[in-house]
Order: C-alpha cells, then structure tokens, then sequence
C-alpha cells in the first residue's frame, strides 16, 4: 500500500489563513511594568477582588487550623493582656484613666492597636509568604498585603463584641459618636496598609525587616495611649505626638465608645495628614518595587 506524503507547512498556512478569516487568532498579550511613577493601577485590584477574598479567608483558616480555642484566641489575647495591664499600670502604677474603669479603659485601645499590630505584621510578611503564587501568577500585587489587612477585620469583630459586654458591665453606653466609628476603622486600616506596603516592599529585598518588625511594633505600642491617657503628655508636645496617627484612632474609639473628650481638630489633622502621606507614598513604592519581586522572592 503507498502512502502520499502530506505537506504539513501547507496544513499550517491554511489553518492560519482560516483564523485570520474568521477573526479567531488568539490574541497576544504582553505584560510589562508600568515606567510612569503615579500609574498604580488599582484598577486591577477590582479585577482580582476573588483572589483577595480567597486569600484573605484562607489566612484566617491556617490562623486557627488545629486550634482547641480557635478564634477565641481573638478574644483571650486582648483580655490577658487588658488583665496585665490594669494590674501593672492600674493598680501598682496607678495611671489615671480619665474617671473611666481601667478595664474598659485599656480594652478599648487594645481593640484598634491588636487590629493594627496583627495587620502590619501580616502585611509586612505577605510578599514573601506569597512567593510561590507571586513568582508563577500575575496578578495585581497589591492584593497579596491588603489581603493580610483585611482579613484581621474577623478578629477585629469578635473582640468589639467583648467590649460591648465590658460597657454594659460597667453601665456604659455608647455616646453619639459611635457613628464615626467606621471612619476610625477605616483610620486604623489605611495606617496599617500604608505602613505595611513600605515593609513589605523592603522585607521582600532586605529580611532584616521582617525580624525588626514585632521590636517596631512593640516600641510602637508604646509610644501610643495604650496604657496611658494622652492628658499625660505635656500640653505642647501633643501636636507633635500626633505624628503618630494610632493616637488619634485610639483616642478616637474611646471618645466614639465612652464618651471620652474628643481628639483635638489640629492633632487629628496632623494623623490624617500623615496617613495619607503614608498611604501614598507607600502605593507609589511598593508599584515601583513589585517588578522585582519574582526574582527576590
């Protein structure tokens, strides 16, 4: 039996012809970084918005994977460490508290602070955490920090139910500023997103950062009316002491939650100001950076 020999080049030529006939040729897509400093494209976050609840909803299920207590770890944290407090600070340093029980009164800084500390730190680790997805799929980079932020809302809400009980244990109720209290959440999410796309850009490159990172957040703590009230600090240092913008959420949530006197306007503005500045430039570095994150990751 003979057998034609078949032109393959000729198969090939008309299969192209026919996908150029028909409109069908698959289109070629080249993805580059961007060169203009202020395209940070965030856009793409909506885009890949399932991604960032998949990624957010799965770090909340590895934090309490195989945990007896699980997301009580949420509430039993902040309570131990309000107990802490109110013995060492309260009782035998006697700090004031503004004619507020010490409990309450540490709990509900405690509230935003364990939200801003857990979502730095998650936010500052998530580039590297992330570095097998990052180095194989493209996606908007800014999902994978922003993803740690978020999903610390969870721990965020099981606490504020504690502290609703705390109030009504103390026979306090909130005052009308509790509606400004999710512009205070949203305070408390762009500091930690600002402060963690600067980390994380620079963990991504320099793992030092990520080993200094829970000494800054300690040290940080700190330097915030935790423990204390800001009435503590010296008349004419408290603008300055606003460059610290967890001063004004903490002094925010219990002015909101209270009934606490209200943060200065002056020193509120300069926290605003810095979080913006934070924020900003964070973005602008963090696009600037993400082009080399697949080859240091």
């Amino acid at each position: 039996m003979s057998t034609t020999p078949v032109d393959f080049s000729k198969i090939q030529q008309t299969s192209s012809e026919k996908h150029l006939r028909t409109g069908t040729e698959t289109p070629l897509i080249r993805i580059e970084p961007s060169h203009r400093w202020l395209s940070l494209e965030l856009w793409e976050v909506w885009e890949h918005r399932e991604l960032l609840i998949l990624l957010a909803w799965r770090d909340i299920k590895v934090r309490y994977k195989q945990t007896t207590l699980g997301v009580g770890w949420a509430v039993l944290q902040p309570f131990i460490t309000m107990l802490i407090f109110t013995g060492v600070f309260g009782r035998l340093a006697g700090i004031p508290s503004d004619g507020l029980p010490y409990p309450l009164f540490v709990f509900t800084a405690l509230l935003p602070w364990n939200y801003f500390a857990g979502a730095l730190n998650r936010a500052t680790n998530s580039v590297v955490g992330e570095a097998n997805l990052i180095s194989k799929v493209y996606f908007s980079r800014l999902i994978v920090p922003l993803s740690g932020v978020v999903s610390g809302m969870v721990d965020f809400g099981f606490g504020f139910l504690v502290l609703l009980t705390m109030m009504y244990w103390f026979g306090i109720g909130p005052s009308w500023g509790l509606i400004a209290l999710p512009f205070l959440l949203l305070f408390a999410v762009a500091t930690a997103l600002g402060m963690g796309l600067w980390l994380s850009a620079l963990n991504a490159r320099y793992r030092d950062v990520g080993q200094l990172t829970p000494f800054l957040i300690q040290c940080w703590m700190y330097a915030s009316p935790v423990a204390y009230p800001i009435t503590l600090v010296p008349a004419k240092w408290r603008l300055l002491y606003s460059l610290n913008p967890m001063a004004g959420v903490i002094e925010g949530f219990r002015w909101a939650l209270l009934g606490k006197q209200a943060p200065s306007f002056p020193g509120l503005a300069v926290s605003i100001l810095v979080v913006l500045v934070l924020l900003l430039g964070g973005l602008v570095f963090f696009k600037r950076m993400e082009a080399s994150f697949a080859d240091v990751v």
